[in-house]
């Protein structure tokens, strides 16, 4: 198998807040797509939103969960001031901050928050290496 990620779906409770969410809180270009799931242009990759219900009905698992469900969303940037920003700009579309942007451990710039279903967005500057599909297209 060749390792790669090509799209990621997020199960929503309400289709049309996250969409909105999305599109016009954070600016993700979204593609043209049935009307009970959106999908958004990425550099190398998509972002599918489908009904939390449905989705877990297609991978046959119960829908319930809360709390921490193992892994992060991560979005790299060039600066300090980006990581600002665009958690800034998420907190003010109605994502939830769950920690302030700061300095951390391993040398670089990070904060989170939460979108409107509680999926966790890390926003980090690495200033020893830039993560992401291509420098120029970032």
């Amino acid at each position: 198998m060749k390792p790669r990620i090509s799209m990621i779906t997020l199960g929503v409770c309400n289709l049309d807040a996250a969409i909105e969410f999305y599109e016009k809180g954070l600016g993700f270009p979204r593609m043209e797509s049935p009307p009970e799931v959106a999908f958004f242009t990425l550099n190398g990759t998509w972002l599918g939103l489908y009904g939390r219900e449905a989705l877990a009905e297609d991978a046959t698992v119960s829908p319930e969960g809360s709390g921490f469900e193992s892994f992060t969303l991560a979005h790299n940037v060039h600066s300090e001031k980006e990581v600002d920003e665009v958690v800034s700009q998420a907190v003010g579309a109605g994502a939830t901050l769950v920690k302030e942007p700061r300095k951390v451990f391993w040398g670089g710039y990070s904060g989170y928050f939460k979108d409107l279903d509680g999926h966790l967005w890390e926003v980090a500057y690495n200033p020893l290496f830039w993560v992401g599909p291509t420098d120029e297209n970032a």
